[in-house]
């Protein structure tokens, strides 16, 4: 397989990434973390299975073994020579902010799920391929965050709340 075909899924892999990490230079690295053990592991590629999903499976692990390694969180940089914003610029990027925030808040599992299928359109089959989960998790997980996204966007949802194990 060509690296080339690796080239049409880059800036989905990018979009993820940044909406996982919300920082460009390690949302780029984690890319190139992905690509890198793609290609070092291309001969284990099945050509019977997609090519996206198996990309996003590197992905996903390349980031669950970065955060294991890491406990330090980085926050987004504003960019210094952004143009000056209009109304609907800044009610945009207010609400950007807010669903960036009330994504954030989401459980980890929860928050991959819902970037998975909603901002990147995989199927459920293939996030339940990318995360190694049964289908019916990925359902569940869907369901738990999109209802608590709904809850956090509309003010319903208590910052104080918290799960009980």
């Amino acid at each position: 397989m060509a690296s080339h075909s690796f080239e049409q899924h880059i800036p989905r892999l990018r979009r993820y990434a940044l909406a996982l990490l919300r920082d460009r230079v390690r949302a780029d690295d984690l890319v190139q973390d992905t690509l890198e053990r793609a290609l070092r592991k291309v001969a284990l590629f099945r050509r019977d299975t997609d090519l996206r999903a198996w990309l996003f499976t590197i992905m996903h692990n390349v980031y669950i073994n970065q955060v294991r390694a890491s406990v330090k969180l980085r926050t987004v940089a504003l960019e210094a020579d952004a143009p000056e914003p209009t109304q609907s610029t800044v009610d945009d990027a207010a609400n950007m902010r807010d669903l960036s925030g009330a994504l954030e808040r989401l459980a980890p599992e929860q928050r991959e799920v819902v970037l998975l299928v909603g901002l990147e359109q995989l199927s459920y089959e293939e996030t339940a391929r990318v995360l190694d989960v049964p289908i019916g998790t990925v359902m569940s997980r869907l369901s738990r965050g999109r209802e608590r996204l709904r809850a956090l966007m509309s003010g319903e949802a208590s910052p104080y709340l918290r799960r009980i194990k």
